[in-house]
């Protein structure tokens, strides 16, 4: 039976295990889950787990902005199944250690930089904006809101359950991440 709450952040948690009796298909889901093992810190979950989707973005990149970007959609809708079977195998509602939601939050976060670099028409081009200060931005815009939660991301991470309302808070917060890295390039090849 599934807990109604997350355990603690500011603690170490220790990642609950797969159950033994779980069937070959539930351990690939789980592993899905807790994002190829990025998950499994005790401590900074989500970060690590981000640090993961970042890590798997980085040869999507060959894939081309419309790969990338079916990639993320498909990451999106099958999240919802791998969040919610990963927290019902574990026992917990959202627990830290299930990152496949910051793997799609940090892909959806990526997207405009990845439109600029495939479709900008020469917007990057000539200016000191490295792809990797990009990528570092982006990283840090979605872990912002994703700790912070503004609304309306705090009111859906509190009202919205299940697999889906553990996905959707993420999806959230790498779209405002997305919104801050279109104002930050704006801003600085207007001024730099």
């Amino acid at each position: 039976m599934t807990q109604l709450h997350k355990p603690d952040v500011r603690k170490a948690n220790v990642c609950p295990p797969c159950p033994p009796t779980a069937s070959v298909w539930e351990k690939l889901i789980y592993w899905l889950g807790i994002g190829l093992g990025s998950g499994l810190p005790k401590r900074a979950a989500g970060t690590w787990g981000t640090v993961g989707g970042l890590v798997v973005a980085i040869p999507m990149l060959a894939l081309g902005f419309w790969g990338f970007l079916a990639v993320t959609v498909m990451g999106a809708l099958v999240g919802s199944y791998i969040c919610g079977k990963t927290s019902d195998l574990m026992g917990v509602h959202d627990d830290p250690h299930i990152v496949w939601d910051e793997w799609v939050g940090m892909w959806v976060s990526l997207l405009p930089i990845l439109w600029l670099h495939f479709y900008d028409d020469g917007l990057l081009q000539g200016h000191q904006l490295s792809l990797l200060l990009l990528y570092f931005a982006a990283f840090v815009a979605f872990r912002f809101f994703d700790i912070l939660k503004p609304f309306p991301i705090k009111w859906v991470d509190k009202n919205v359950s299940g697999g889906f309302g553990i996905l959707i808070d993420d999806i959230l917060a790498g779209l405002m991440a997305g919104v801050v890295l279109i104002v930050f390039v704006s801003v600085l090849v207007t001024y730099v």
